[in-house]
């Protein structure tokens, strides 16, 4: 769970099945609040009959001036929606809801959306109501509701007509997020595609600092000296060449705090990537240095230089990169 997720990015991905197999799910209209959400362009949309009935759903909640987990919430359906292609608009469809409504009106909505290139709808609602739903979706944790805007930043996928449901980690790998929504909330109708199981490469072990980066970077940023269009920050090969040491270890471990001193580089980049904010990952000291070290050896690995060719740039020293 993160602090400062008041916006709930309800995302719901739908997939339209008969009326026989709603009658069979026991999360129907007498389970869920009918509640009246307003989208960033006004209109309004009725929880149940207009967003999930009969449908397949993504539910995660977030809040627009968050620092920490919603970009990274948000950064990630962008890349599920990507993978999901056609399918978007068609049988699958996000929607992001805002329990802010005193900060998150539908203008502010519109900029968030078009901050992040997301293409799904952003509704706000009462307080009151949207708590109510993510009471019914199990996303309200009472023991940590202090004031803040400490919440349960799991999100939701299921399928109301059959009342399969689970939570999902908005961290998890955005291919296998996409898969789960794809085929398996929609009981594996689509025939597969690609390869066989049986001639995928052979797993390999990953040190922490790759982990941290395929888990919670790579979402944003490439590493490969080729930044992708449209892409929500820097491509990072180099990084470390290109960098003060402590800049970076404190970039890493509080970008927010960066932005809020107005650092200029902080702000540089800030501006640069359409004013979406670095998110806190809340990484430790020795979460950052893994994670530079494995940026740096990612570095050699790609431009050929041996280690002896970059002592210069060890993440061990405190010099300018």
């Amino acid at each position: 769970m993160g602090k400062n997720i008041w916006i709930v990015s309800v995302v719901l991905l739908i997939a339209v099945h008969g009326p026989s197999l709603s009658a069979a799910s026991p999360w129907g209209a007498n389970y869920f609040p009918n509640v009246a959400l307003t989208t960033q362009d006004g209109e309004t949309l009725r929880f149940f009959d207009d967003m999930i009935k009969d449908k397949i759903v993504v539910l995660n909640f977030i809040y627009t001036h968050c620092e920490d987990s919603c970009p990274l919430e948000t950064a990630q359906l962008v890349q599920v929606y990507k993978i999901l292609g056609n399918r978007m608009g068609n049988d699958v469809f996000f929607y992001s809801i805002s329990i802010d409504a005193k900060n998150d009106t539908p203008d502010i909505l519109k900029e968030y959306k078009a901050r992040f290139g997301a293409q799904w709808t952003f509704l706000t609602g009462k307080e009151s109501e949207v708590i109510s739903l993510r009471k019914k979706l199990g996303l309200y944790i009472e023991e940590i509701q202090d004031g803040s805007n400490n919440h349960n930043v799991s999100m939701i996928i299921g399928n109301q007509a059959t009342g399969r449901w689970m939570k999902r980690s908005p961290f998890e790998n955005p291919y296998v997020l996409a898969d789960q929504i794809g085929n398996w909330l929609d009981g594996w109708k689509r025939p597969p595609k690609g390869d066989s199981y049986a001639n995928a490469p052979e797993l390999r072990s990953m040190l922490q600092g790759e982990l941290t980066y395929r888990t919670r970077c790579s979402i944003c940023h490439s590493l490969t000296g080729q930044e992708p269009e449209g892409a929500l920050g820097p491509d990072l090969l180099g990084v470390t060449q290109r960098r003060e040491m402590n800049w970076l270890l404190n970039w890493l471990r509080a970008p927010n705090q960066m932005l809020k001193k107005k650092d200029p580089i902080a702000l540089a980049l800030y501006k640069k990537y359409n004013n979406v904010a670095m998110p806190n990952l809340r990484l430790s000291k020795q979460d950052a240095m893994e994670l530079i070290e494995y940026m740096e050896a990612e570095t050699q690995r790609i431009e050929g230089h041996s280690p002896e060719a970059t002592t210069t740039t060890s993440v061990h020293s405190n010099g300018p990169h």
